[in-house]
């Protein structure tokens, strides 16, 4: 009889364990996944080492806007974290260190760094289903106005980053 119990108690918690498993494998593969940060180019914003949880399902039923913090691949097992500034069809170019969108200045409600790093992708005209990204640290970062970067195709964005998990005192949701 005490065989019989432990039996039934193990079994259970190997079905509770496989459910868990499933559930997990069920969100990092479909509905969100954990990303770090790696570099400087996303500060102030996003800091080397900060953890994040990627938003994978939200793009399917709302479009991308400005300003939203996107992950996508840039090397295998290497994933870029940037800001949008400029959605398909928007013309974007940097003068006098102001960046312009369809010529008009934006970033007024950020407090970016005047931009001297120009890139050698400017000025340009967002490709349909494409994106141009920037990095918070507006010149130091590798983004859409350097050609090996370039614009990034709504098919490559993996998702959204919507929740820094660490480090601890700065757990909570990303500006974006």
């Amino acid at each position: 009889m005490e065989e019989n119990k432990l039996r039934k108690e193990l079994i259970g918690w190997a079905r509770d364990l496989t459910i868990a498993l499933l559930v997990v494998f069920i969100i990092f593969n479909f509905l969100g996944q954990k990303t770090n940060v790696v570099g400087k180019s996303m500060e102030p914003t996003l800091h080397d080492g900060d953890q994040l949880v990627v938003d994978k399902l939200s793009y399917r039923f709302s479009e991308i806007e400005r300003y939203d913090i996107i992950v996508f691949p840039y090397e295998p097992k290497l994933y870029y974290i940037k800001r949008v500034i400029a959605l398909p069809g928007e013309s974007v170019d940097i003068q006098n260190g102001t960046l312009l969108v369809n010529g008009e200045a934006i970033d007024s409600e950020y407090n970016f760094d005047i931009i001297t790093e120009y890139g050698n992708n400017l000025p340009i005209v967002v490709p349909p289903n494409e994106y141009f990204v920037l990095g918070d640290n507006r010149n130091n970062s590798s983004d859409s106005r350097y050609i090996d970067v370039g614009t990034i195709h709504k098919k490559d964005i993996i998702g959204k980053a919507v929740v820094r998990i660490w480090p601890l005192k700065l757990v909570g949701s990303i500006d974006g």
